[in-house]
């Protein structure tokens, strides 16, 4: 599993709160996902994306 934060995030920090092992905020204000997803972070990361407001967060 992969995770991307679009251009679309508008930085309100709910991923970093869900799944702060995998989701971080920039210098730039926005979020950013890190490179490795392990398999017992997968459901926090679906529902970091479920919950994102403006749906920035794409899970592969």
């Amino acid at each position: 599993m992969t995770a991307h934060v679009n251009d679309a995030c508008i930085g309100c920090g709910l991923c970093t709160g869900v799944c702060p092992g995998i989701f971080i905020m920039t210098e730039e204000g926005v979020a950013a996902a890190r490179d490795e997803i392990f398999p017992e972070q997968e459901a926090q990361v679906r529902q970091a994306a479920e919950d994102c407001p403006v749906n920035a967060i794409e899970v592969r």
